[in-house]
């Protein structure tokens, strides 16, 4: 079939390298433009975009699915438009332009974490699987018939990076096999069925460490939210990023919510039930070090409060 891919970050680079292997013609592939990236600020290709050159593929840069990117796809006459965290909706009439509408990877079993952020919020709510849906686009959000889907068991020390990896490249095969039954004409989708929930975009405050929180609460926000965007906790008025926690031993110290301490040469920190360890952390200005060599440069003592 005559393709055309939308996508923009790492994670729908799996899907645009597997289908550029599968013999399908991709005419086209849409991304965000360049953004400004690094202290310096240079323009940069998003990973899409940088892929698709590598692979001599068109390329249209656009930030909103308008008119103009509505004009250009037509003009392909598509077969099909696949969309993998593209980051903007597709709307009518550009969601009837292809021949068999839009298809969309998305990371989670769906109807459960519809919307932005389904990996991060899977692990914050503390779920213990998830996966991948390829299902059919229509106006509603995430809503349409799905056509495949894989589970996965969340791993215990995963992050949302880690695990949005992960899901990326088994998913990129779910896609493929979708559009190859999409091709030979067997492809049969089905209703979502479930009560939805959904998966608002992340913003800074999601990753303020509520150390109130159960600690199995607590570790689940700060791998939900790592790389991006970011545990973080104040401490003597400074932000802290918190970049790596685990469970704490059985003989840690029973702490205050937020109270850190040296235990057995580790951060602990106390939490609404049982405390954890820091074992990464990225002061401001300065790299990611070990919680340990933090510590010891506070010069406190025993004991310090994170807020």
């Amino acid at each position: 079939m005559r393709l055309v891919f939308a996508g923009t970050p790492a994670p729908a680079v799996p899907s645009l390298r597997r289908l550029a292997a599968s013999g399908h013609d991709i005419a086209a592939v849409i991304t965000r433009r360049d953004a400004p990236l690094g202290r310096k600020r240079v323009l940069t290709p998003s990973p899409v975009a940088a892929t698709a050159e590598e692979i001599g593929l068109d390329v249209i840069r656009a930030d909103r699915l308008n008119g103009v990117v509505t004009q250009q796809v037509s003009a392909l006459a598509p077969d099909l438009g696949v969309i993998v965290a593209y980051g903007g909706l597709v709307r009518e009439p550009l969601l009837a332009a292809p021949v068999h509408g839009w298809i969309n990877l998305h990371f989670s079993l769906l109807p459960r974490w519809r919307g932005a952020a389904p990996v991060q919020h899977a692990l914050i709510a503390g779920d213990r699987r998830t996966g991948a849906s390829v299902f059919q686009l229509v106006p509603e959000l995430d809503a349409g018939d799905v056509f495949g889907e894989l589970a996965m068991d969340i791993p215990d020390d995963a992050t949302a990076g880690e695990l949005l990896d992960a899901l990326a490249l088994e998913g990129a095969d779910l896609l493929v096999d979708v559009v190859q039954r999409i091709a030979q004409g067997t492809a049969v989708a089905r209703p979502q069925r479930g009560e939805p929930t959904y998966a608002s975009k992340l913003g800074d405050e999601d990753g303020r460490i509520r150390w109130s929180d159960p600690a199995d609460a607590v570790l689940g926000r700060i791998r939900g939210v790592t790389p991006e965007p970011g545990a973080h906790t104040s401490v003597d008025g400074a932000r802290l990023k918190v970049l790596a926690v685990r469970r704490a031993p059985a003989d840690a110290p029973a702490l205050a919510p937020g109270t850190l301490a040296l235990h057995s040469r580790e951060v602990v920190a106390g939490t609404g039930s049982v405390p954890v360890v820091i074992d990464t952390v990225q002061p401001a200005g300065k790299g990611a070090m070990r919680a340990a060599d933090w510590w010891r440069g506070l010069r406190s003592g025993d004991t310090v409060v994170a807020a």
